[in-house]
């Protein structure tokens, strides 16, 4: 077996699982130092039992590295397959199909663990045909949001490089605050530059039900914003067995639901074609299932992502494709099964590129 994509395997089943961070990146590490090296190198260092005196190469690290030198599967990688390698979800299956592209996701530029090339790599491997890269905007200042002037850096590198990865497109966007005033967190004519805006609540979560619905439905109405994100900010615990991520905010504890009248949001969202986000992080699952029957019975759309900080957690769509299935989430309404062109053109128009999608002036009864 090769021994990066030993290692890198590893990486991404332990990313799938919300292993602590330190761990994954032990491999991360591994793999780039591997990578810089030639097999002939590799091959006469793991012979002599000397890979761990490279720098970045531990213990654990240089005996996975010298299985897969000698052929065989690494024994590490063959426990955690079989401890957490199983598909996330019993169903989905059939809706996870359909999907094209992911809408959230998130890099190092602001408080992902990985590369914007790593996470679209790793998304295009996954089987997707785009992905929207959507890092925090700058009030997040604890997730290093993007500064305007950061954020149109970052729009020349994903121009640099979606020349070198057609047919695969990763597309611009941002995971804008949605402000207590409901505001967007962003200058306006940046964000009308975006394929898609995600906007979220992350901050005063707590507020009364009635200035929170205000927030939401002012947000949500604004023409820039695309989908709402995790519309509840609930914070579940851990799913057994799949460890902790040690991330500040993320897998380490609960949050109960913000309160908001959930008819009023989903009726502008259903007005004004924006989508509600079925949020398949495993410490998330938002909204909770009888919010996402009221929103489909409300004739939204909907965007099954992951919300991804690590490339292995782009794996975790299968879990949102299930909770939608169950609520009766029609395929025709889910934005991510379109192709990135016809994605585009909706943020401009509200136009579904699909006839089976039903027009935002007139919801299914569905």
């Amino acid at each position: 077996m090769d021994p990066v994509e030993a290692l890198d395997r590893i990486a991404f089943l332990l990313e799938r699982s919300l292993a602590e961070t330190y761990r994954v990146r032990a491999f991360r590490t591994a793999s780039e130092v591997v990578a810089g090296m030639s097999p002939d190198e590799v091959a006469r260092r793991a012979a002599a039992g000397t890979l761990g005196r490279v720098r970045g190469i531990g213990p654990r690290t240089a005996e996975v590295v010298e299985e897969a030198v000698t052929g065989a599967v690494p024994g590490y990688l063959e426990r955690l397959e079989r401890e957490v390698g199983a598909p996330l979800a019993d169903h989905g299956q059939a809706l996870r199909a359909a999907l094209r592209g992911d809408c959230h996701l998130h890099s190092d530029w602001s408080d992902g663990g990985s590369s914007i090339e790593a996470m679209g790599r790793t998304a295009a491997a996954l089987g997707h045909e785009w992905a929207v890269l959507t890092d925090h905007s700058p009030r997040l200042t604890v997730a290093r949001g993007l500064t305007a002037e950061r954020l149109r850096e970052q729009l020349d590198v994903i121009a640099e490089l979606n020349e070198r990865w057609a047919p695969f497109r990763l597309l611009t966007g941002i995971e804008c605050d949605i402000l207590p005033d409901g505001s967007l967190d962003q200058e306006r004519e940046l964000l009308d530059r975006l394929d898609l805006v995600v906007a979220s609540v992350h901050s005063k979560l707590r507020m009364e039900s009635a200035p929170m619905t205000r927030r939401m439905v002012a947000a949500v109405r604004d023409p820039l914003t695309d989908v709402l994100g995790h519309c509840t900010g609930r914070l579940l615990a851990p799913r057994r067995g799949t460890g902790q991520r040690g991330r500040r905010g993320q897998g380490g504890g609960t949050r109960p639901e913000s309160a908001f009248d959930a008819e009023a949001v989903f009726a502008a969202c259903a007005e004004s074609g924006t989508a509600v986000e079925i949020n398949s992080r495993p410490e998330r699952l938002d909204p909770p299932r009888r919010l996402l029957r009221e929103a489909v019975a409300a004739g939204v759309f909907f965007a099954i992502d992951t919300d991804a900080h690590a490339p292995g957690q782009l794996d975790w769509q299968l879990l949102g494709c299930a909770r939608a299935e169950e609520c009766g989430v029609p395929a025709g309404r889910v934005i991510n099964t379109w192709t990135a062109d016809g994605l585009r053109e909706w943020t401009r128009t509200r136009q579904a590129p699909s006839p089976e999608a039903p027009s935002r002036k007139a919801p299914s009864a569905e």
